[in-house]
């Protein structure tokens, strides 16, 4: 195996660059914040790179970068416990301009919902939800039972349902005076 000193494999930089906008949408999920995410990726990608040596070949290149970028992000989350959270979103809604069509607003009371989720829930059910990963390999970059693993996706998707007043699952997205376009609203 080449060495990081010698430069990387074309197999590993062409994985590792595949990776780049699950790793991201991961780490903004985790970070809420577009800013920190692309610094907690920026750190993944360097520690990936200079242990590459560490990474056997043939394994899932995937769930080593997500296992990376998670431990890399609690290690943060550690280290900044006496900072000012921003958790009610205040600040960086005055850094925002508000959106003006109602699937913006949808998508920003979901993301509140998601940030409001404990964390390991939210790790869960972007995982599984959004990343693709199967709940095993989910479990795996969890370092959980699998069971416990989709018992948290479990609770989340019950959890943003009750946060976000869902009486079922397509409640979401436009409502009867403001239907998506090409459909006709229902009578009220």
């Amino acid at each position: 195996m080449t060495s990081a000193r010698d430069g990387a494999s074309p197999d590993f930089k062409r994985d590792l660059l595949a990776q780049l906008p699950a790793l991201r949408a991961f780490a903004v999920s985790l970070c809420g914040r577009s800013d920190q995410a692309d610094d907690l990726l920026q750190n993944t990608i360097l520690k990936a790179w200079s242990n590459q040596e560490s990474f056997a070949p043939g394994t899932n290149m995937k769930a080593w970068l997500f296992r990376i970028l998670r431990n890399d992000f609690y290690s943060e989350l550690r280290l900044r416990r006496r900072e000012l959270p921003d958790s009610d979103g205040e600040h960086s809604a005055r850094l925002t301009v508000h959106p003006g069509q109602h699937a913006a607003l949808d998508l920003k009371d979901f993301r509140r919902a998601l940030e409001a989720l404990p964390n390991d829930h939210r790790e869960a059910i972007v995982l599984v939800g959004a990343s693709g990963f199967s709940y095993e390999e989910a479990a795996a970059i969890c370092g959980c039972a699998v069971g416990t693993l989709k018992s948290r996706v479990n609770r989340a998707r019950a959890s943003l349902r009750e946060l976000l007043s869902l009486a079922e699952d397509d409640d979401f997205g436009p409502d009867m005076a403001f239907p998506a376009a090409g459909t006709a609203a229902k009578p009220v």
